[in-house]
């Protein structure tokens, strides 16, 4: 009995000792051991290259001594699907992995992470899916997953029920009440091909036209491909009011916001999600006015002009939304007529 329960013991060690020791034995060879899966490839030649390869995959993905269990445990389910054979065409990342890899990009990225959590693009699925006033005029649908929870492997009806226009709503998945439905890698690609961020100092400062606009991790994960689609591969539409074509400012990184901040298909502005600057603001990036991460527009009026307009008004206090929500003047596409029904009064000469 004694010599039983000894092997017994023994055995159940080694279990518990086998995911451990394998994460450890692969983690020691900086990410190239990953490689002996065939399908990892790919994955490492991405990490490689990218504005990431300093940073060990352990930092984002978990480590020997990490005392979590399910993450032991999900790298041995790993290493039995490999092992029948049962191999994935292409590395999938499950949307349980997405929620939990956010705290990794947290502890790097903090200020970034504060300002992302204190804007709109952090709401939780309860406040997208679970709003009455929203559900009432347009019914949940599978869309809505393209942007808010572009990473749950299911339909709609396995997210909310009932999928209808009345209520009351539940979600289906309690877990996932106070999880944001827009994480980070929505927007960001953490194995995108580009060079590591670096710090200028006053002798390596770079000219203003050769500077950083973008940063590479920048792309849109595409629901339906379960792929990115980097941001130079992401089209500007072309905007309509009636039949002018709008003017466009030439900031590629509205070609993200436009996948979700889209008109309807008859791309006239202002229609569906549109938000393209007309009127005064025609030409002027999203991010002219809307802070990246925070959505913040505070700063955006005196960052752009004196605050004295044309007309010799202080612009902060105009009847725009940016002064109040419940203003009829919607500050993306106010006109000078809109105040100036009798006619718009020529501007005012300086004086030098």
């Amino acid at each position: 009995m004694k010599k039983i329960l000894l092997i017994s013991a023994l055995l159940i060690a080694a279990l518990v000792l086998l995911a451990p020791g394998a994460t450890f034995y692969y983690e020691t060879g900086g990410g190239r051991r990953c490689t002996s899966c065939h399908e990892m490839q790919e994955v490492y030649d991405q990490w490689h290259s990218s504005p990431h390869r300093g940073v060990g995959c352990e930092k984002c993905h978990g480590w020997a001594l990490t005392l979590e269990m399910s993450f032991h445990l999900n790298n041995a389910e790993r290493a039995w699907t490999h092992l029948r054979g049962d191999l994935p065409e292409r590395v999938r990342f499950p949307h349980r992995y997405v929620q939990a890899i956010q705290e990794p990009c947290q502890s790097c990225h903090r200020q970034e992470f504060a300002s992302w959590q204190a804007g709109p693009h952090s709401a939780t699925y309860t406040r997208i899916f679970l709003d009455k006033k929203h559900n009432t005029g347009n019914m949940p649908m599978d869309d809505c997953l393209r942007c808010h929870g572009a990473f749950f492997e299911s339909g709609i009806g396995d997210l909310v029920s009932p999928v209808s226009r009345t209520g009351p709503w539940r979600l289906v998945p309690a877990e996932l009440a106070n999880m944001p439905s827009m994480p980070c890698l929505t927007c960001h690609q953490m194995h995108r091909q580009g060079p590591p961020l670096r710090k200028t100092d006053v002798a390596g400062r770079v000219p203003g036209p050769s500077q950083e606009i973008t940063r590479p991790s920048l792309a849109f994960f595409d629901r339906r491909t379960q792929q990115y689609i980097p941001l130079q591969d992401l089209p500007l539409p072309v905007m309509l009011e009636g039949t002018r074509a709008v003017k466009m400012s030439p900031d590629r990184r509205q070609a993200l916001c436009y996948q979700c901040h889209a008109p309807v298909a008859n791309m006239q502005v202002a229609s569906g999600d549109d938000r393209t600057g007309l009127g005064v603001h025609e030409g002027i990036s999203c991010l002219a006015c809307h802070a990246q991460h925070g959505e913040q527009t505070r700063a955006s009026c005196a960052s752009c002009h004196p605050k004295m307009s044309n007309c010799g008004l202080d612009v902060e206090k105009m009847d725009t939304t940016f002064k109040s929500t419940d203003s009829q003047h919607n500050i993306h596409w106010v006109k000078c007529a809109g105040c100036h029904t009798k006619g718009v009064p020529k501007k005012k000469e300086r004086i030098s």
